[in-house]
């Protein structure tokens, strides 16, 4: 059985591989233009004077619970010294909420910045909360606004390359896509800092079948009364619900890491 140490190298030596295949595949890549099809979903209905209802709508448990996060961030069990990162996790949630209930009400590139910006907050804040747990408490903080910065940047800087007339979205796909190669390498290879790290498990498993569930958006409403999209919102929101859940009842394995 490998060792703790021999698994901490495996994980250093799996993020690294990831890292240079990750950018090889960056910059192999022409420049690429959001598709305008995106923005055609297949649930269009209005009710009660709202367009595209339901993909609205549907948002509103990721503000439920951003808010609830926010209230209850005192009685959490979290790292004490990123008290900021889960702040901004459940912050950024919550602006997930408006943001894409915005977008969703007049689909354009314009307004899906307003989407993309806070998913960026809350995807950069998970992801250093992670690196805190697990791998050290001052990397995690060290990275926390570098990639929130880096996040934010690149849905910018895709919104004004779509201006310049050349979409580009390369850096906003690493954004997005990397950190999901990379946490399930760092919760396997590295000792967690606290119980019930199948919660960030159940989340990835969600967002996961999230995405999915866009991809399907028009052949899952075909057969139920709601489309693939308005559910990806329920399912990402179940897994956000999971982890709040852990970080109520869960409790450190060890003393807290180095800060």
């Amino acid at each position: 059985m490998m060792s703790a140490k021999n698994k901490e190298t495996l994980g250093f030596s799996l993020i690294f591989v990831f890292l240079l295949f990750a950018l090889i595949v960056l910059f192999s890549q022409n420049p690429i233009a959001q598709d305008l099809s995106y923005h055609l979903f297949k649930d269009t209905r209005e009710i009660s004077g709202v367009p595209n209802f339901w993909n609205v709508f549907s948002n509103l448990p990721f503000l439920l619970l951003g808010l609830l996060g926010l209230y209850k961030i005192n009685k959490l069990q979290l790292v004490s010294d990123l008290k900021i990162a889960y702040i901004l996790l459940f912050m950024g949630s919550a602006l997930v909420a408006l943001g894409s209930a915005y977008y969703h009400l007049w689909p354009n590139n314009q307004t899906l910045v307003w989407d993309r910006l806070p998913m960026t907050i809350a995807f950069m804040a998970l992801f250093s909360i992670i690196i805190a747990e697990f791998i050290s408490i001052r990397l995690g903080r060290w990275l926390l606004w570098p990639l929130i910065l880096l996040g934010m940047a690149s849905v910018v800087y895709w919104h004004l390359t779509e201006s310049w007339g050349q979409g580009d979205l390369r850096y906003y796909a690493l954004v997005q896509f990397f950190p999901i190669l990379v946490i399930p390498v760092i919760l396997l290879c590295f000792r967690p800092s606290y119980t019930r790290v199948s919660a960030y498990w159940w989340l990835l498993l969600a967002y996961l079948l999230a995405k999915l569930f866009e991809m399907l958006d028009a052949e899952i409403y075909q057969i139920l009364p709601v489309s693939g999209h308005s559910l990806k919102h329920v399912l990402a929101a179940l897994g956000l619900y999971i982890l709040l859940k852990a970080y109520e009842q869960r409790h450190l394995t060890t003393a807290e890491r180095e800060t």
